[in-house]
């Protein structure tokens, strides 16, 4: 399953865990603006906005995890078995394939706004992309500096829900997550006070009990919440150092080690890999689960107007610095 997590300092970032049993061998990969997006349904575009986002490219297409684009609006793709429905093409509609839901926002789209606009006339139709990669459920949030979106296809129609914790995980649907939080309203950074009874003095004994019924699962709902306390308590300096490596301690609350989630045979759900996005500055950083070093890439560095796509192998071996 998968958490991705927004965060405000100075600068605006965005980013996710992706945790699965196996890796597609991903690249970080920049679409260029003359890179010629082909849809299945609808028209090319030709000339759109750069991106930059982890990518499984194959056929030399792009099928984006997660992104963002040049105006800074991001978006990722996260698991939702059981729950996702695509539909039949529709007259009228842009009938757009889930594998290209992401270039079609991140291309066109610099604010929420303007997304909300395309997704006003989006039909999400159930096409594989090729015969061994077949449609995958999922569910969507999108963000910019200032707002998140989730974006759910059920069988009861495309459903939009304001995001205000930033937060998405997994099942179930973003309404009832966001309801679940009403439960741990209790839930406080600060040190508890008695309120079981006043006939009993009861005093704390260690710090860090004020958030005592914190899930610590690893169940999507459960990170949900874990996510969202952790986010909205987060504290960090507003320096670019400061900022990503508080972003990355936020997901790490919510990271999956291997053995911990054990799909079948030898077969273990970990933390492939994790994300942060300056959204300002268009740097995409990220660790993997052998590498807990930060690695950057920006995509300013690189000729946005290219029509051929720019891609960078995930160092994956682990970063050591020995000081003596």
């Amino acid at each position: 399953m998968c958490t991705a997590v927004t965060y405000n300092t100075k600068d605006h970032y965005f980013g996710r865990n992706l945790d699965l049993e196996y890796s597609y061998k991903e690249t970080i990969t920049i679409t260029p603006r003359n890179y010629v997006f082909k849809f299945r349904k609808t028209h090319d575009i030709s000339n759109h906005y750069a991106i930059i986002g982890m990518a499984y490219v194959d056929m030399d297409y792009p099928l984006y995890y997660d992104a963002i684009n040049e105006k800074g609006l991001a978006m990722a793709g996260l698991n939702f078995p059981d729950n996702a429905y695509y539909y039949e093409e529709k007259k009228s509609y842009d009938n757009i394939a889930p594998f290209e839901f992401i270039p079609w926002i991140l291309s066109q789209c610099a604010t929420i706004e303007e997304a909300k606009k395309l997704l006003n006339k989006i039909n999400i139709c159930k096409i594989d992309f090729s015969e061994y990669l077949r449609v995958s459920p999922l569910h969507w949030i999108i963000s910019d500096k200032n707002n998140s979106i989730t974006v759910e296809c059920v069988k009861e129609g495309i459903k939009i829900y304001d995001n205000p914790v930033g937060v998405l995980t997994n099942n179930p649907t973003f309404d009832i997550q966001l309801f679940n939080l009403n439960n741990y309203m209790n839930l406080s950074v600060e040190a508890p006070i008695n309120n079981f009874s006043k006939k009993l003095d009861l005093k704390t004994y260690s710090r860090g009990m004020g958030a005592m019924g914190l899930p610590g699962d690893l169940s999507s709902a459960s990170r949900f919440v874990k996510a969202t306390f952790t986010k909205m308590n987060s504290i960090s300096g507003n320096s670019e150092s400061e900022s990503i490596s508080q972003f990355f301690h936020i997901l790490g609350s919510v990271d999956q080690q291997r053995g911990c989630v054990h799909m079948g045979d030898d077969k273990y759900e970990i933390t492939i890999y994790s994300s942060c996005c300056n959204l300002d500055k268009g740097i995409y950083y990220y660790t993997t689960y052998e590498n807990s070093q930060i690695t950057g890439v920006n995509m300013h560095n690189e000729n946005l107007d290219s029509d051929e796509l720019i891609n960078y192998d995930l160092v994956k071996g682990q970063q050591i610095n020995m000081q003596n």
